[in-house]
């Protein structure tokens, strides 16, 4: 059989472009291996960069432990904590405090839940007060408006004191 010679330089072609193009698949994929090792590489250089600055940290402060002893008991007049200084409860801690003097707020302290006994008559609401002065405090809007329901007042109240104003809308006459 008669085979052209197009055919066969056709078909050389095209086994120069495949090895061509193994190649080059064989080429990228040892770039990007080498380019993984070269990350990982400077990631190790960072780490060790770092803990090298971290041992020189240890090195000098641990160099200058005499000056430190020096500094803290001759001008600060530091000394090491004795047994005697810990304390064992909350307690004892608080035995230390000062006594608060003539004038002082009281202390803040924490409110309770009282359950009442479920026979007992039910007490009427109590007025909202103040914590500053302890007087009951009044809402003048919701007594202004006693007609209203509370939340429509209050939320008249909140518009009014928004910095943000809702504009006003007016039919247009023709």
């Amino acid at each position: 059989m008669m085979v052209s010679r197009s055919w066969i330089h056709q078909l050389g072609w095209m086994v120069v472009m495949a090895v061509c193009l193994g190649l080059f698949l064989a080429l990228s994929f040892r770039v990007h291996a080498v380019k993984s090792e070269v990350q990982l590489a400077e990631r190790e250089i960072i780490k060790l960069r770092r803990e090298t600055l971290m041992l020189e940290t240890e090195f000098e402060a641990r160099a200058n432990q005499r000056q430190l002893a020096e500094w803290n008991t001759v001008e600060f007049g530091y000394q090491a904590p004795r047994a005697d200084q810990y304390l064992a409860s909350e307690r004892q801690l608080a035995s230390l405090g000062m006594p608060s003097l003539p004038g002082a707020p009281s202390p803040i302290r924490v409110a309770r839940l009282t359950i009442e006994d479920p026979a007992s008559p039910p007490q009427g609401e109590r007025a909202m007060v103040s914590p500053l002065t302890g007087r009951p405090v009044e809402f003048t809007l919701a007594r202004e408006q006693a007609t209203g329901d509370f939340a429509g007042a209050f939320g008249d109240f909140l518009a009014e004191a928004s910095p943000v104003r809702t504009a006003l809308a007016a039919e247009v006459a023709e």
